[in-house]
């Protein structure tokens, strides 16, 4: 372990906070290139980004269950509030009622059934899960379902891509032992925020204008 990060540990900062910290980088450097070069939409950069890291405090395999769930959740009720027309405000603030209820009725059976690890899961991962329902309502107003749904599945997608990249254990202890490779991470950036060419979803979507344009014209 480097030296620096050593003395930081000895100060009283959780080795755990180090290792997010570090790797956080990584994660939104993953959704960059995603975006850029893949084409993948997601719910921007920032979104999929702080659920990979939700996704590493609870475990992908609960992680996903769980945001699946308040999805799931969070369009039923948005499909009942509908018909009382309520204000915008007041409509999000009992969906996510909602779901912060239908929540605790999960961990409280996965308890009773001693699903231990999806009983034991932390606040702060499902409190990020669940606030990012008012993102996935107004695309679902604004767009639509069938837009939002996709939306989210990219975003499911690269979450979870994130976050089996960061819990490779070789690669944390590889920035833990030189923390100064997180900058070629921000010069890959660099890198990528010059990038001209088509994504590659791009090359697929324009197939056949690429496909023409390449026919040479007969004289």
């Amino acid at each position: 372990m480097n030296g620096f990060i050593q003395f930081v540990i000895n100060q009283g900062v959780p080795l755990e906070t180090i290792k997010l910290m570090l790797m956080f980088p990584l994660v939104v450097t993953v959704m960059a290139a995603a975006r850029q070069v893949i084409g993948i939409k997601a719910f921007g950069i920032y979104t999929p980004s702080i659920i990979a890291i939700a996704f590493l405090s609870t475990g992908l395999k609960y992680g996903i269950f769980l945001f699946l769930a308040i999805l799931i959740v969070g369009t039923a009720s948005r499909l009942i509030l509908k018909k009382f027309r309520l204000l915008y405000l007041p409509r999000v603030a009992v969906m996510l009622s909602v779901i912060s209820v239908t929540m605790f009725l999960v961990l409280a059976i996965s308890g009773y059934f001693q699903r231990t690890g999806l009983a034991s899961v932390s606040i702060f991962p499902l409190l990020i899960m669940i606030t990012i329902m008012e993102k996935f309502i107004v695309i679902q107003i604004e767009r639509g379902a069938k837009t939002a749904i996709f939306l989210s599945m990219e975003t499911l997608f690269l979450s979870t891509l994130a976050c089996l990249v960061v819990s490779i254990g070789s690669l944390q202890n590889l920035i833990l032992a030189y923390p100064w490779l997180i900058l070629i991470v921000i010069l890959l950036n660099f890198a990528l925020g010059k990038w001209t060419g088509l994504r590659l979803s791009e090359y697929y979507r324009f197939k056949e204008i690429i496909k023409n344009a390449e026919i040479p014209e007969k004289k």
